[in-house]
């Protein structure tokens, strides 16, 4: 009897030794994981000298404004450069709900549009990767869908959309939430993959997305008139 006792007690020893070392490499790799640096990744410039971005006032809005006041289909062309010159222009780092985001670097690629930048939760900072695939369907619809979020090498898509979804809802006030502004369309296209109708209005005319063509380091929009 006493035997079997101190089977059955070396055998639990056992069970537990084993799980504690699984736990232990879990939680190593897991650190790993998502304390990884992706490759190409590097850290946007901050611009504090209270301008708007040159890229934004004498090239790009330019184009959007004399394209749809010609009412003909032109192609408006963004470029990757461009894009970060704008972005590394707002007010960085950002704060929502004790979680800190720093300006994030996009890159455009034949596969989609890809954003990295760091983000900290406590005290460890970690390297956010988002990969979206912008897409219209076959009645014209657009859908700005985010295919993965990761944090280092590590694949948190669906909390992401779920903490996403929250620091939304606190930032945008309910009755102006519920009106079907170009705004929340394209928070729920971008957190609930819902499509939307791509008209957007330029002073007094209005213009409809017809094509999205991604490029290296280049976004290249076919934009047609609305009637």
């Amino acid at each position: 009897m006493d035997l079997k006792n101190c089977e059955k007690a070396r055998s639990k020893k056992i069970y537990w030794y084993w799980l504690l070392v699984f736990c232990a490499t879990l939680l190593v790799v897991s650190t790993m994981l998502l304390l990884h640096k992706p490759a190409g990744f590097y850290r946007q410039g901050f611009v504090h000298d209270g301008q708007v971005s040159p890229y934004l006032t004498h090239e790009l809005l330019p184009q959007l404004y004399n394209g749809a006041q010609r009412q003909e289909p032109f192609d408006l062309v963004v470029t990757q450069a461009g894009i970060n010159d704008i972005i590394a222009r707002s007010n960085w780092p950002k704060n929502y709900g004790g979680i800190g985001f720093s300006a994030p670097v996009v890159f455009f690629v034949p596969e989609g549009i890809v954003l990295m930048g760091t983000v900290v939760v406590g005290s460890p900072e970690l390297v956010v990767t988002v990969a979206g695939e912008p897409a219209l369907d076959q009645q014209g619809l657009l859908n700005l869908r985010v295919s993965q979020v990761k944090a280092g090498a590590m694949d948190i898509t669906f909390f992401a959309r779920e903490l996403a979804e929250r620091i939304y809802r606190q930032q945008i006030d309910a009755k102006k939430a519920n009106k079907e502004t170009i705004r929340t369309k394209i928070a729920r296209s971008l957190l609930n993959d819902e499509p939307f109708e791509p008209i957007f209005k330029i002073e007094d005319k209005k213009v409809r997305v017809e094509k999205i063509t991604i490029g290296q380091k280049k976004l290249i929009i076919r934009l047609i008139p609305a009637l």
